[in-house]
């Protein structure tokens, strides 16, 4: 049984506050495609925040395979108590190519192990609830030498499709470089090849 299930993405970077028994959380949910994009978020959160007691994370980043990569670390918590409560909002929302880190600034109260889940895994959602969320819609990148005359067209058809120019190179011809939704690939190549 192969389900297709819609996967999202959010847009920007979006955070929220927390607080509970004088311990602050910040919650941020941060876009990104690579391990590589979601470890310099996760920097940039600590610099921002360089007095904070914890800086716990999870991601899920999409591989080109359609493998879904999943982390999350407890940054010192008491184990299960940071890292799995702010990958669960991601999992069960089906959020995709995003990190959340939660910064803890301590309040000098201790709130259990049940409290610490409990309060990372709110900041995270909390995050994800102010984050604008889209339907991730794969990509494909596709090359075509085009006629001037098609140029116009062209940058029509992408348009209606949501797809990209990303280069284009003049000569006699245009070679141009697109991205585009995978499912309009087909149709995108026929119309512009084969005369």
């Amino acid at each position: 049984m192969n389900k297709q299930t819609t996967q999202y993405i959010v847009t920007q970077a979006t955070s929220a506050d927390y607080e509970i028994k004088k311990s602050h959380f910040i919650g941020a949910i941060i876009p990104c495609s690579t391990e590589h994009e979601a470890l310099q978020g996760l920097r940039a959160l600590a610099s921002q925040h360089p007095n904070a007691n914890h800086l716990a994370f999870a991601w899920r980043i999409r591989q080109p395979d359609g493998f879904i990569n999943e982390r999350c670390n407890d940054a010192g918590e008491p184990s299960g108590t940071a890292g799995r409560p702010i990958l669960a909002p991601l999992e069960g929302g089906k959020i995709i190519n995003a990190v959340i880190g939660v910064i803890r600034y301590f309040g000098g109260v201790k709130l259990g192990t049940g409290g610490l889940a409990r309060a990372y895994g709110t900041a995270a959602k909390l995050a994800i609830d102010k984050a604008e969320l889209l339907a991730w819609v794969e990509m494909a990148t596709l090359k075509l030498t085009i006629d001037y005359s098609q140029l116009q067209m062209l940058e029509y058809q992408l348009k209606k499709c949501k797809g990209h120019l990303v280069d284009q190179q003049f000569t006699d011809r245009i070679a141009v470089v697109i991205t585009l939704p995978a499912t309009e690939k087909t149709q995108i190549e026929s119309q512009f090849t084969g005369f």
